[in-house]
């Protein structure tokens, strides 16, 4: 992205918890509490500077509010990439769980906090810097490449 474009944050409505999971991975802060009704979700919006990614009408209306009109996740991806210009940011994948940024975690701290067959087949790990949950590249990550790069944002 140019530095004239700022650096996308997000709030997503309470329909779609599975999109900020995937935001998350892809390196963008999205916001989602599912406890947050349609003005507290603008409130925070406007407060934080988040553009609102949403499957409700009315709550579309919101300044800066983006409209999902497909149920599909992976075209609600596609949607959003081509709106807001996203790509995948290895290096800013943040908690899928919370939102907080990962930290570097030292493999010898790690033990414990990752299953051992991890933790023996890896060299490097992160946890959350909220709620401390560890990472690591395990098998999964390469569902999470073929999924971005089958959707052109990998």
């Amino acid at each position: 992205m140019s530095e004239a474009t700022p650096f996308p944050k997000f709030i997503v409505d309470n329909m779609l918890g599975s999109l900020a999971r995937w935001l998350r991975m892809m390196g963008y802060d999205t916001v989602y509490d599912k406890s947050l009704e349609d003005a507290g979700i603008a409130k925070v919006a406007r407060s934080e500077s988040r553009s609102i990614l949403t499957r409700d009408k009315e709550l579309s209306k919101e300044p800066g509010a983006f409209l999902l009109v497909d149920v599909d996740l992976d075209a609600q991806l596609k949607a959003i990439a081509t709106k807001f210009g996203l790509k995948f940011h290895e290096e800013l994948i943040r908690c899928s769980t919370c939102n907080g940024e990962l930290v570097d975690l030292p493999k010898e701290q790690a033990k414990g906090k990752v299953p051992e067959g991890a933790h023996t087949a890896n060299e490097k790990f992160w946890r959350c810097s909220k709620c401390e949950k560890a990472y690591w590249k395990g098998a999964h990550w390469l569902g999470i490449n073929e999924r971005l790069k089958k959707l052109g944002l990998a």
